[in-house]
């Protein structure tokens, strides 16, 4: 399932789509809620798919087995030891847990498999429109840094990131520059397919997901995080239902390993269980598959990331799980921290949780101590979607791939880096992120809501940061209650020509429940930039912020400027404690 939701994740995805001339904004899902698999046609009645799982490169008796035992062979992964296997016999399972050198078998569907999975169909290349609107800074895109990072390094076309998706539009205006097809494949129903075009959607989420992480800088539309990587789309979802099953997963994952990605992104969770439980046979299984196909995958040298989820749930204190399987009919039952949500709880596996344009956590988004490796912007972000088209979605689905995108420019940088390289980067050059309310634990530095912090694509690509000449006001400022708004005045002199877009300004205020605070620095021509919004949903205590200001850019330097604050709800009081502006 993939993570653009807000409850059911998929099914309840908030979207605005731009095509070439005005679409209504819709009232309910963007993506119709998928057909129950249920009601989708079966190969045979009562036909399953199962993982059996052997030692790597020891799967000959196995698959001799699944013959003399009720099954075919739908697929083989030999080098790590995984034969996907079809069968209608109810006892298939436990004869062939009873095989010598078979170390797990477990069924991956609560229905049966599809008729499509004889003969899959091949998508439709969606018509295309061409966009008129002009590239603009979006949100997301400067809250990373990453308008800044452009103009040093905008990535390198040696480096591909795999869009593990519902597939993307290679021929839209915005990626078909940067798509490779020769690297595109397939992997819907546990079999890899590199026919033409398998690669191409079955839904919006793939391509909104592959524009976020490299839409070209070609003046139009919108720009990825790394617009000069090379992408190739490895479609996991299967069309109609739009499942991620275990064996499309494995098949995908062992595909990236195979093709030399330097990075995948995965935004979804892997069907139909929420979280996979070592206690369940079956769910043991796919289990040991799915990290195992991750493991090569990352052997091969690839970073693999992927997105938190969207439940807003405490992953490091699991209880319960109403709503799996989601392919049959959910049932509520009990869970425990052994028992994970895949890709996204496998070691190694960047997970990331979704942030708001005021640096809180998203709403929706999942968090919890040592399962979220860092953050990213994720509401409303806007993108691309297949037929030439733009649309803003909302879900961990979003903030993954900005991480991916810093990935990929941290790659280029240098291509020998190791995937644990590459982690141990992405953490350091993380912007770290205060707690933003009582269930956050941990440091600034690093805690339960956004890992080590928001990822940074300026830091990323060594893009100069606000090392000029600094002025600073440490006198305090009293805030009133939901009063007039206050301000504190720096004055700089003797700074050369205008400030840069690298500006910083350093925030420290002391107040109970900051999301009483508006905050704005006030340029010497009286011009307002705002540095924080206010959130009622936003209950710590104390800004301490480095915000970068880089549409003041351009701002006549010398002169006085103004830190501006204002408690707009009653109840809570503060001070300004110091800022400091650096050019």
């Amino acid at each position: 399932m993939f993570l653009r939701s807000h409850s059911r994740l998929r099914r309840a995805a908030t979207a605005v789509a731009l095509g070439v001339g005005l679409i209504a904004v819709p009232a309910t899902p963007a993506v119709a809620a998928p057909t129950s698999p249920a009601t989708a046609n079966a190969a045979a009645a009562g036909l399953r798919s199962y993982l059996v799982i052997t030692a790597p490169n020891n799967t000959g008796g196995a698959k001799t087995a699944v013959g003399a035992n009720g099954g075919t062979v739908y697929a083989s992964y030999d080098a790590i030891g995984v034969v996907v296997a079809h069968s209608a016999a109810a006892d298939f399972a436990p004869r062939m847990r009873a095989v010598t050198g078979v170390q797990q078998v477990g069924a991956t569907r609560t229905t049966d498999v599809p008729a499509a999975a004889a003969n899959p169909a091949i998508p439709a290349a969606p018509a295309q429109s061409t966009p008129t609107a002009a590239e603009t800074a979006r949100a997301d895109m400067t809250q990373i840094g990453a308008d800044q990072a452009w103009a040093v390094n905008p990535g390198s076309p040696t480096v591909t990131v795999g869009i593990l998706d519902t597939g993307v539009d290679d021929q839209h205006y915005d990626l078909k520059a940067n798509f490779v097809a020769a690297k595109s494949a397939s992997c819907a129903y546990g079999r890899l397919d590199t026919r033409a075009g398998a690669w191409r959607p079955v839904g919006d989420h793939g391509t909104h997901v592959a524009g976020t992480v490299a839409a070209a800088r070609n003046g139009k539309g919108m720009v990825g995080v790394a617009p000069a990587t090379t992408i190739a789309a490895v479609r996991v979802a299967e069309p109609t239902t739009q499942m991620f099953y275990a064996e499309n997963t494995i098949c995908a994952f062992v595909f990236s390993g195979d093709m030399g990605f330097k990075v995948t992104n995965s935004s979804y969770y892997v069907d139909p269980w929420l979280f996979n439980c070592p206690s369940d046979l079956d769910q043991a299984a796919i289990l040991e598959g799915v990290r195992r196909s991750v493991a090569y995958a990352e052997g091969k040298g690839v970073l693999n990331v992927a997105a938190a989820g969207n439940q807003n749930y405490n992953l490091a204190a699991k209880t319960t799980d109403t709503s799996s399987p989601d392919d049959s009919t959910p049932v509520s039952r009990p869970v425990t921290t052994p028992c994970l949500s895949l890709p996204a709880e496998l070691p190694s596996v960047v997970a990331v949780s979704s942030i708001t344009s005021s640096n809180t956590k998203s709403s929706f988004s999942n968090y919890g101590t040592d399962k979220v490796f860092t953050a990213a912007p994720g509401d409303n972000v806007y993108s691309t979607i297949p037929g030439g088209g733009y649309g803003a979605m909302s879900g961990t689905s979003m903030a993954s791939p900005h991480v991916a995108g810093v990935a990929a420019l941290l790659a280029a940088a240098d291509r020998t880096a190791t995937p644990a390289a590459l982690r141990a980067k992405l953490a350091a050059q993380a912007d770290d992120l205060a707690c933003t309310d009582s269930r956050c634990a941990g440091t600034t530095a690093k805690n339960n809501f956004f890992g080590e912090g928001r990822v940074d694509a300026k830091e990323a690509v060594g893009a100069p940061t606000g090392t000029g000449p600094s002025f600073e006001n440490t006198t305090d400022v009293p805030i009133p209650d939901a009063g007039a708004a206050v301000t504190s005045p720096i004055t700089a002199t003797g700074v050369a020509g205008t400030a840069p877009a690298t500006l910083k300004a350093d925030v420290n205020i002391t107040h109970t429940y900051r999301g009483d605070l508006v905050i704005d620095l006030i340029a010497p021509d009286g011009t307002a930039y705002r540095l924080k919004n206010s959130s009622s949903s936003d209950s710590a205590d104390n800004v301490i912020a480095s915000y970068t200001v880089a549409a003041a850019a351009g701002e006549t330097a010398n002169g006085t400027w103004k830190l501006q604050v204002r408690d707009i709800y009653s109840s809570d009081t503060g001070f300004i404690n110091s800022w400091k502006l650096t050019f």
